[in-house]
């Protein structure tokens, strides 16, 4: 009524106001009230008791005695922990009410224990779509492949561009290989063009904390190459300060010619230093850091080439260029980020894209400094395709929008959250894509900051449909 959502915080002060008079409404009627909260304010509850008393009603007081150590291990799998530090201050002050209730003058006390049986988390039994996706046949395979490339060209003909989907957290309980598979071929499934790996040591913290899974993307990519899809793999973006760029070009080799040449490669100067630190890897200046991105390039580009002769390029010196298999084509270069001063000159210059974010009011002035420097390197500006990365969150209708917004945005103010996700329905973010095509975007790469399995990939398969 008063906040953004059921976990808004910041409203707390505007919500008990609004309980005070709901209270005070109903108790003055002779209706029965029921106030549900944690009760820890003994003014709090002094008024509501006397508010009863000058109404002639009863006073009862229900108190949980709930374990502490119940309480952490349930905080432990909400979506939106309470701190620790909090949660045990909450617990010890229970312990006080819990001691002087009975004292306070209350009409009746109710004291319910709750232990572990009544706990959330449950195991689920598998749903009958869950056992008809594992009993399906080579035949149903190939079925489903053909389905998915239909939705493949739908949404592509709807929206005006492709969509590729990245994945950057990995909740995948006990069975990693599963939950990766179930999340590609939900993927195809609902017309995604590919799917793009984060490329990190630790997890990064604008995804989640320190230690949640972040997967090596190209072992991972591997994987999903095994699989009966029809989807691009790749990274967005790996850092040429992690491999030798001899190495990347042949992992990304290799990987072209096991998916039929359906691999590409995002490539980035790097930016986090404590993952390169924890790692053992230097962490050059960012001059340095962005002349190894020019070099990689140029490298790949010379390993990718035909025969086994020397190589003897602008910035790079190879004796000699046996690097078998070769790729079936020529993998897609994709350049991440959106320095106007290097970055998108090298972009510019050596990339088969560039990837920049979604926003239109940022957009459009990075794409006219990249086309000033295609012009600038004597290139045609539409030879470097434009992509951009999008996180939206996608909520089924407004409500489920907002609620998905209060679990997701930490301390960041509500409102100033849902803009930067731009939160909305299925309709809303269907047509910021068609304007994003509009503007000259082929590709978006879309991250779920709340993805969690293939039912999300579900949930935000109406954008693609393009009805």
């Amino acid at each position: 009524m008063v906040g953004s959502g059921e976990y808004d915080l910041d409203a707390s002060a505007d919500a008990f106001s609004l309980l005070d008079q709901v209270v005070g409404a109903r108790l003055r009627r002779g209706l029965a009230v029921v106030v549900d909260t944690l009760g820890l304010d003994p003014d709090l509850r002094t008024r509501w008791r006397e508010l009863g008393r000058a109404a002639g009603m009863p006073c009862v007081a229900v108190v949980l005695d709930t374990p502490a150590a119940l309480c952490r291990e349930r905080n432990s799998r909400s979506d939106r922990p309470v701190p620790t530090r909090v949660l045990d201050q909450q617990t010890a002050r229970m312990d006080h009410v819990r001691r002087t209730v009975e004292s306070e003058g209350w009409d009746r006390v109710l004291v319910v224990r709750d232990d572990a049986s009544a706990g959330p988390g449950r195991p689920q039994p598998p749903t009958a779509d869950a056992a008809d996706r594992t009993s399906a046949g080579p035949v149903s395979s190939r079925a489903t492949t053909a389905a998915s490339g239909a939705a493949r060209n739908a949404a592509a003909a709807a929206l005006g561009l492709d969509v590729v989907l990245q994945v950057s957290r990995f909740p995948w309980g006990e069975d990693p290989a599963g939950w990766l598979s179930e999340v590609a071929r939900a993927a195809d499934a609902a017309g995604f063009a590919g799917v793009a790996l984060m490329d990190h040591l630790i997890q990064i913290p604008q995804v989640g904390r320190s230690w949640e899974p972040i997967p090596e993307p190209w072992v991972t990519l591997g994987l999903l190459a095994g699989l009966d899809t029809r989807l691009r793999l790749g990274t967005l973006v790996s850092p040429v300060t992690f491999r030798p760029a001899g190495i990347i070009a042949k992992t990304v080799a290799t990987l072209d010619v096991l998916t039929g040449g359906r691999a590409f490669v995002g490539l980035g100067a790097g930016w986090w230093e404590r993952e390169h630190l924890a790692f053992g890897l230097p962490f050059p200046p960012p001059q340095e850091r962005l002349d190894r991105l020019e070099s990689a390039i140029e490298t790949m580009r010379a390993l990718w080439g035909a025969g086994t002769k020397a190589y003897d390029g602008e910035r790079v010196r190879l004796p000699e260029t046996t690097a078998y298999p070769r790729p079936v084509g020529q993998p897609q270069v994709l350049v991440g980020g959106s320095g106007e001063q290097r970055t998108l000159r090298i972009a510019a210059a050596l990339a088969d894209a560039c990837n920049l974010p979604s926003d239109t009011a940022v957009l459009e002035r990075k794409i006219a400094v990249l086309r000033q420097h295609c012009v600038a390197v004597g290139r045609p500006p539409e030879e470097v395709a434009i992509t951009v990365l999008d996180l939206p969150v996608v909520g089924q209708d407004r409500d489920d929008t907002w609620r998905r917004v209060e679990r997701l945005r930490g301390r960041a103010a509500a409102a100033g959250f849902a803009r930067r996700h731009h939160a909305g329905e299925t309709a809303m973010h269907r047509d910021r894509y068609r304007a994003l095509a509009d503007r000259g975007v082929s590709t978006v790469f879309v991250g779920l900051p709340d993805l969690q399995g293939p039912a999300d990939i579900e949930r935000f398969a109406p954008v693609l449909a393009g009805g």
